[in-house]
């Protein structure tokens, strides 16, 4: 079986405020059993780990979905690690540093699940829109932000190389969940007290696109403001 890497929507089309549901949170469970989204309105943080999707509101409400929510944008892999090492009192900057050297290459796909210990989890969330939607952006500059020490729990999060950017965010996109189920989101940075990191890396990338959404078809995108606001974003 090819390692492949599935995702639902584009990073580009949530900034461009294309918010509405267009799978759903169990459609996307049949094509992995890690990965991470978001729910319809850019409604908070998923967060998929051994098959069961988590999520965290803008109150900081953070619980198991039933399947039923509908997402605009999801991303998962059946994961199976290629490569793994130990990390121990490492920042995330040279955890991920590690990671690319680890990678098979910075111009393909990548997974990355850190299973351990951090001394800090920083994640933020994002409130739900109501519609008419705006642009993603003015969600994401009141986003809630939470930090948490000595938490045990899996980090799982998708390399994409810069070439791919706007479909992701060109870079490292991770989410975390705690050993409890209690806490997640998507996070902004973290140290590793004592963990391992796991890598997938993609020979597939399977893109699929909102085909019935009728004002996603006929939209003219802003395709370098929709770069730029990606960055300030993520």
């Amino acid at each position: 079986m090819t390692s492949t890497l599935f995702q639902h929507g584009t990073l580009g089309m949530l900034m461009e405020g294309f918010l509405e549901g267009t799978i759903s949170i169990n459609e996307i469970l049949k094509k992995g059993n890690y990965g991470l989204g978001t729910l319809s309105g850019a409604d908070g943080e998923v967060v998929i780990v051994d098959g069961k999707a988590f999520h965290m509101n803008g109150d900081k409400r953070f619980i198991e979905l039933n399947g039923d929510e509908m997402t605009p944008f999801g991303m998962v892999t059946q994961f199976s690690s290629d490569n793994s090492f130990k990390v121990k009192n490492k920042t995330s900057e040279t955890v991920l540093k590690e990671v690319k050297s680890h990678m098979v290459s910075k111009n393909l796909f990548s997974a990355v699940k850190i299973t351990g210990t951090f001394k800090m989890m920083h994640i933020r969330t994002i409130h739900a829109q109501e519609e008419p939607y705006q642009r993603l952006i003015e969600s994401a500059r009141e986003q809630v932000e939470i930090k948490e020490e000595n938490i045990t729990g899996t980090l799982i999060g998708f390399y994409t190389p810069e070439l791919f950017h706007g479909v992701s965010v060109g870079g490292f996109h991770n989410h975390f969940v705690d050993e409890n189920e209690k806490f997640g989101g998507h996070v902004l940075d973290f140290e590793v007290l004592d963990g391992t990191v796991e890598i997938q890396n993609f020979e597939t990338f399977e893109q699929q696109l909102p085909l019935t959404n009728e004002s996603f078809n006929k939209s003219e995108m802003d395709n370098e403001k929709i770069r730029k606001e990606i960055r300030e974003t993520e």
